[in-house]
């Protein structure tokens, strides 16, 4: 039944069209984590210090250290490390592997061994309470792709995973990772693999005009 107000008539038709639309748009209105992202993909170091400097949960704290360390090579922010956590989530998990991941990446071979284990131990439990969380898919398949062959580095593993990441991402809303950071690194897989389709995937990511983080792991990949 149509309710008439001030020479307006609004169905109820209408009334739910009205809602769904406010409902996608709701939908696609950026966590803050999505905004630790975005400041990422553009190499914004102060925006993305200023938002990491109110952290509301431990694991958005994890997620700062993760995304600002590659920008800034600041130790400060491997600097505490927890070694295990309590009550954490596959996500928490998986960052603070990550983290660890960073902080084995130099050092001695001795802080080399010690760190990739205890990323290693950590990312275990990520995938142990939710394989299928995104950043357990992103962190773990470029642990694949940066661990030497001798110490399980596998590239075809990694596409694997990376793969199932971009699936989701393409079906989904993933807070914190975008479609086209899983394609990049997609991308990067295929062209260690010396795989053709990489040139595609380029094309593809190129003309999407990517941030200039993206730009440049395009131009200048890591060897």
């Amino acid at each position: 039944m149509d309710r008439t107000k001030g020479g307006t008539c609004l169905s109820c038709e209408a009334c739910t069209a009205m809602l769904e639309t406010l409902l996608v748009v709701l939908s696609f209105v950026p966590t803050r984590a999505d905004s630790v992202e975005h400041f990422y993909a553009w190499q914004d170091v102060a925006a993305l210090q200023s938002l990491c400097a109110g952290t509301l949960s431990r694991e958005e704290d994890l997620l700062c250290r993760y995304r600002l360390y590659p920008l800034t090579e600041d130790a400060a922010y491997l600097a505490d490390l927890p070694s295990k956590l309590s009550s954490a989530s596959a996500r928490e998990y998986a960052l603070l592997a990550g983290l660890w991941g960073y902080k084995a990446s130099s050092g001695s071979l001795f802080n080399v061994i010690r760190c990739g284990r205890r990323a290693g131990r950590l990312l275990s439990q990520a995938k142990e309470s939710d394989p299928g969380e995104p950043f357990v898919l992103l962190i773990e398949g470029q642990s694949f792709l940066f661990r030497p062959g001798v110490f399980g580095g596998d590239n075809g593993r990694a596409l694997e995973l990376l793969r199932e990441l971009q699936r989701i991402i393409a079906s989904d809303h993933v807070d914190g990772i975008s479609s086209m950071e899983a394609d990049l690194w997609v991308w990067y897989a295929l062209k260690r693999m010396n795989d053709p389709a990489a040139d595609a995937v380029q094309r593809s990511i190129e003309g999407r005009n990517p941030p200039p983080l993206y730009r440049a792991f395009l131009a200048d990949p890591p060897s």
